[in-house]
């Protein structure tokens, strides 16, 4: 039983990495998406092998209430959809300062630590352009930065690839 699973693992292993696409060893580019508000990150990909990369995130966001500046990590899986379109998934965590901009309340500030999944798509031009459309939920801990200690954004992406 163990070498039948076994078996059927190493041939699932195969049949993704045959279909791999090789990711790129590094992008860089800016990120830009909104939950609440608008937000833009400065965003680096360091590719790890073919189906794996990190994702360096740094940059603010400001919402109707608050703002904040952040930055997050993530260890992302990929998969080839077809010749140069591909799908994504990730997890990570970060940190980040915040301040509220509220006219109504007090002057509020403070820091917190977070935990964020990624799920995304995206597509590799023949030229060293990436363009990638993803959803990110995060949840927030430590001092007060949302009420519910949670947010989430779409956001669209643009990396140039060396």
């Amino acid at each position: 039983m163990k070498k039948l699973f076994l078996s059927a693992l190493i041939l699932v292993g195969f049949t993704f990495s045959a279909d791999a696409q090789e990711i790129s060893k590094n992008a860089l580019g800016l990120r830009l998406g909104s939950n609440d508000g608008f937000g833009a990150e400065i965003s680096y990909q360091r590719g790890l092998s073919n189906s794996n990369r990190l994702e360096f995130d740094l940059g603010l966001r400001n919402s109707d209430n608050d703002d904040a500046f952040k930055i997050v990590g993530l260890y992302q899986w990929v998969w080839t959809i077809e010749k140069r379109f591909q799908w994504y998934a990730g997890l990570g965590a970060g940190l980040g300062t915040w301040t509220n901009n509220d006219k109504n309340h007090e002057y509020e500030d403070g820091a917190f630590l977070l935990m964020a999944g990624d799920i995304g798509i995206e597509y590799n031009f023949d030229i060293p352009l990436l363009l990638s459309l993803d959803f990110r939920p995060e949840l927030y801990f430590g001092n007060n930065y949302r009420n519910d200690n949670y947010g989430s954004d779409i956001a669209l992406s643009i990396r140039y690839q060396f």
